[in-house]
């Protein structure tokens, strides 16, 4: 107890009392430590603590959320250390299976804190809604009617939620264009909300709704899809990383000769859709989990990406790679990230609550900046590996351990299992049965001699 209070001790003087995202040895601590340590970042209390540790979904709540709930499924949720994002510091929340991202990001992180910076930048929370009208005799002159009301279209969708027009958001604009179908041309109506800090869809929804009759009235059609945009190009995130190529040095390459291969990496990405899809999967490995913890919509995210990835009418890497003058590695993005911290499920799932909090996010466009650096670092720490090491040595590591599981170790033992297998560079599921079998009959053979 005496050693265990010593290292909470020293760890709290390395984190600077919670300023500080920089926790040395994180991973190495069983689960409760880790929670007693992010204490010194942000007060959990001890129920806070036990609905982390165990389950924050009832099943009962589950059944007010979904149709035909029979249960709850759950999700490991662990924390990224080390990130410091336009100066201030962070921790990361991440619901995942998968068991290399975690680490990765808090990897990565350290790396940029040490021999670099990142910074990110979100635009206003800007989203649209859809209504399509068809069946209309004359477009052009639809068009000119419908924009010619347009401030009497704007006041009648921000009668439909005067608590976000009071706190600065709402309907903005109305845009109307003119597409060719398979159906004949369509005049498709924009409604431009600013969303403030909320995902957005139930309002902008509710509005495309409203409008649609009065919209097909002035077009002289007949309104039949009202529905958000998932493709929320103008609710951007520009996040840029650089850092030293020294730090990159790795397998036996410099960090010199490490950057131009990451570099080159990205140019494979950027010239071959196939490489680009495998690409931004590795952006969404940092996005995805962090929307999951925090109740978001990863699913509409993740479309909007795609499809911004996409909009040159060929699949694109989401981020580049390159040397600057001075000579160091330079990684940007530009993302879509449509994400909310207030309504939905932030509203009603009391894990969501819990993790917000202890993230010290106040903005949906703070939350969108962390996210989309996630991302990027994500994606890095993926190809810098990839142009050196190559990517199975450290994801084999850390799934050893969930083979060891598998296999019937657990604790110290599945550590155990798994770092034999990953020595050996044979993670099975049989060898982990042999090497268990091997370390249980070793463990009775040295209890029977203490007896002795």
């Amino acid at each position: 107890m005496e050693n265990e209070a010593k290292k909470l001790t020293d760890l709290k003087k390395v984190s600077l009392n919670g300023k500080s995202s920089r926790f040395p040895g994180f991973y190495k601590h069983d689960l409760s430590f880790r929670l007693d340590l992010l204490e010194q970042w942000y007060p959990l209390t001890t129920k806070e603590k036990w609905m982390l540790k165990r389950e924050t979904l009832t099943p009962e709540l589950a059944d007010v959320m979904v149709e035909n709930a029979i249960g709850v499924f759950s999700l490991p949720l662990g924390v990224a250390v080390n990130l410091k994002l336009n100066d201030r510091d962070y921790i990361v929340p991440m619901a995942v299976e998968e068991s290399s991202v975690i680490a990765a990001l808090s990897n990565s992180a350290r790396l940029i804190r040490d021999h670099g910076k990142i910074t990110a930048e979100a635009t206003e929370p800007i989203m649209f809604s859809q209504v399509q009208l068809v069946d209309v005799k004359n477009p052009q002159k639809a068009k000119k009617r419908i924009l010619a009301k347009k401030e009497d279209l704007l006041r009648v969708a921000n009668e439909q939620d005067p608590v976000l027009v009071e706190l600065g958001g709402g309907a903005k604009d109305i845009e109307v264009r003119i597409i060719d179908s398979l159906s004949g041309p369509m005049v498709i109506v924009h409604i431009i909300v600013d969303c403030r800090d909320a995902m957005g869809a139930n309002v902008v929804n509710t509005m495309a709704e409203t409008l649609a009759p009065i919209l097909a009235e002035l077009a002289e059609g007949d309104a039949i899809c009202k529905i958000v945009s998932n493709l929320s190009d103008r609710r951007m995130v520009h996040v840029r990383m650089e850092v030293a190529v020294e730090a990159l040095a790795r397998a036996g390459f410099s960090g010199e000769e490490a950057a131009n291969r990451i570099v080159k990496a990205y140019h494979f990405a950027e010239a071959d859709p196939y490489r680009a899809a495998t690409h931004n999967k590795g952006i969404m490995n940092g996005i995805d989990p962090i929307l999951i913890a925090t109740g978001n919509d990863w699913r509409a995210c993740e479309a909007g990406a795609h499809a911004y990835a996409a909009r040159s009418g060929k699949y694109k890497p989401l981020s580049r790679f390159y040397r600057d003058d001075s000579g160091k590695l330079i990684g940007e993005m530009d993302i879509p990230l449509a994400l909310g911290i207030v309504g939905g499920v932030t509203s009603i799932h009391p894990g969501v609550k819990i993790l917000l909090k202890l993230m010290k996010v106040n903005s949906s466009k703070q939350l969108a900046e962390l996210a989309a650096a996630a991302g990027l670092l994500q994606n890095f720490t993926a190809v810098w590996t990839l142009a050196t090491e190559g990517i199975q040595k450290g994801h084999m590591t850390l799934h050893a351990r969930n083979v060891a599981v598998f296999a019937g170790a657990i604790g110290e033992m599945a550590i155990k299992v798994a770092n034999q297998m990953a020595h050996e560079g044979r993670v099975r599921y049989d060898r982990a049965k042999q090497i268990l079998k091997s370390l249980l009959i070793r463990e009775k053979e040295e209890q029977e001699h203490q007896k002795k």
